[in-house]
């Protein structure tokens, strides 16, 4: 573990895991206000950045100025289904523009005033008219944490619907079970220096608006594999979430579902998103996957 590691871990456990550690945490979260989360203006600057509504949330597109590739990450950030876009989130959309996709940036409803329905609502919307102007094998979901979750629900829903599924999906620290029963998540739950179950159950809770947290939508864990596109999965050894990603592996490869685990020793959750030698590491592979 790399010494900007051991310091991003030491600060994540006294100014973010209270947040995580208590319902009530968690409450404090979710009455918060939530704010527009605009692209930074270097990103702006780099890159042409359009904006437009649908289904009545906002979705922001970044396009290349040069050297565009042809293909489209839809990416979905995460945040535990309450938190904006963050500018972490825009550094690896940057990082990924700069390879030459384009990437739309969907800003799906957050908890308490939104819930998952109108999230899949909104992501339908987005894909159809992604297809519009791009194949479906140069299109890559992708998401980080609760988005990571949602991407994969949303590429299951496809094996129902009149949408192809895309060429790859791609999951940082992906929340794939929201009500964390996963009785191996005790054991990691002291090593991890940012998230916990009460509070990250609590706005998981909120999220499902009263629906039934089994249902693959919410936790895709349960959901169909078979038939998905190939999936990349990054995660690191000091994150609650690592129990059932390894269990979204094996149920993988008992369906013959293409999918390539990247585990990192001590990197906390979604590493690849954090200042460090990990982090660089792995946003650079990230984007060479996407690409």
């Amino acid at each position: 573990m790399s010494l900007s590691m051991r310091l991003v871990s030491l600060y994540l456990r006294v100014r973010s895991k209270r947040h995580f550690a208590t319902v009530h945490g968690a409450r404090r979260m979710l009455a918060r206000e939530k704010t527009a989360a605009t692209p930074p203006e270097r990103l702006r600057t780099r890159h042409a950045v359009g904006f437009g509504v649908r289904e009545g949330f906002g979705c922001w597109t970044v396009t290349p100025r040069k050297s565009r590739s042809g293909r489209t990450v839809i990416y979905l950030h995460g945040g535990a289904y309450v938190n904006e876009i963050s500018p972490q989130h825009w550094k690896l959309i940057e990082q990924i523009a700069d390879a030459g996709a384009r990437v739309i940036v969907p800003a799906y409803g957050l908890a308490p005033q939104h819930g998952y329905k109108e999230a899949y609502r909104l992501l339908i919307a987005v894909y159809r008219e992604t297809l519009e102007s791009t194949a479906p094998s140069d299109v890559v979901f992708a998401g980080d944490s609760a988005g990571g979750g949602l991407a994969l629900g949303f590429a299951q829903t496809l094996l129902n619907a009149d949408l192809p599924q895309p060429g790859r999906v791609v999951l940082i620290s992906p929340w794939v079970d929201i009500s964390l029963r996963n009785p191996d998540i005790a054991s990691l739950s002291r090593k991890d220096p940012w998230l916990a179950v009460p509070g990250a159950r609590e706005c998981g809770r909120v999220w499902a608006d009263g629906d039934d947290l089994e249902l693959p939508q919410l936790s895709p864990i349960r959901g169909p594999l078979a038939g998905l596109a190939p999936i990349d999965v990054y995660i690191g050894t000091r994150d609650i979430l690592l129990p059932d990603v390894l269990l979204l592996r094996d149920r993988a490869a008992a369906e013959d579902v293409p999918f390539e685990l990247t585990v990192c020793p001590g990197a906390v959750h979604v590493y690849p998103l954090t200042p460090t030698r990990e982090g660089r590491a792995g946003s650079v592979r990230i984007v060479r996957s996407v690409m």
